[in-house]
């Protein structure tokens, strides 16, 4: 999977800010040193103003501001190329037409071009991520003319594995990237930087949880540290 990734434009597509470290931080930091992806983020939400009762960008200026500077550290800790920031509604993304959302994913990858995206596993618990990943496979409609040829979804911690075991749309990786030390470190360092969502240990957000995390895929593929992904499709 690595080799097949090398040198190719990669567009992320994330619901909210931090779910681009969360979904493959580690995966991110090697590919761009050691197999010269070009990669960028799109950000759709905010990412904060659910936790009011209404949506009130004024009351949550000041944080908003910090938000979207933390974007900016956490880049830097990774060492992608780009990122465009967008501003849907913090878990409120079904109150958006789906068609909204696609539009501007769509006006990014005419943009980009990419020839592989990385989004949001379609059963997590989170509306939002549901409804990213949505408007990413809509997009990108496998038509003789389109760009991507590969899609690749990711699990978000904290909102991933909390769906009901009941749940026919659990997470179900077919795709695992080894990662060496020094991306996990990139990735927790990234993720520090967020200073609304990070979080103390045991829950999934923090810095001990990411590593176990880690060394759960690497466990199961036989390396130390991994990512675990579902390869949706691959044109070849």
């Amino acid at each position: 999977m690595l080799q097949s990734l090398k040198n190719k434009k990669i567009l992320i597509v994330v619901a909210h800010p931090d779910d681009e470290i969360l979904g493959l931080g580690g995966t991110m930091s090697r590919l761009i040193r050691n197999f010269g992806i070009t990669a960028k983020v799109i950000i759709l939400g905010e990412g904060i103003t659910s936790r009011s009762d209404n949506r009130d960008l004024d009351l949550w200026d000041t944080h908003l501001k910090e938000h979207r500077n933390n974007i900016y550290q956490a880049q830097k800790k990774i060492g992608y190329h780009e990122v465009s920031i967008h501003n849907f509604p913090d878990n409120r993304f079904d109150s958006v037409p789906l068609l909204e959302i696609i539009k501007v994913i769509e006006k990014e990858k005419e943009e980009f071009l990419p020839e592989v995206i990385f989004t949001h596993h379609g059963g997590d618990v989170n509306i939002d991520h549901q409804r990213t990943f949505e408007a990413v496979v809509t997009c990108c409609r496998p038509m003789q003319d389109e760009v991507v040829k590969t899609i690749i979804t990711f699990e978000t911690m904290s909102g991933t594995e909390w769906r009901a075991s009941t749940d026919p749309k659990h997470f179900i990786p077919n795709v695992f990237i080894s990662i060496d030390e020094q991306s996990l470190n990139d990735k927790i360092a990234a993720m520090e930087c967020y200073e609304f969502e990070k979080r103390e240990y045991p829950h999934p957000r923090s810095p001990e949880a990411l590593k176990i995390v880690a060394q759960r895929w690497g466990i199961v593929v036989g390396v130390e540290y991994a990512e675990a992904f579902c390869l949706v499709r691959n044109i070849c």
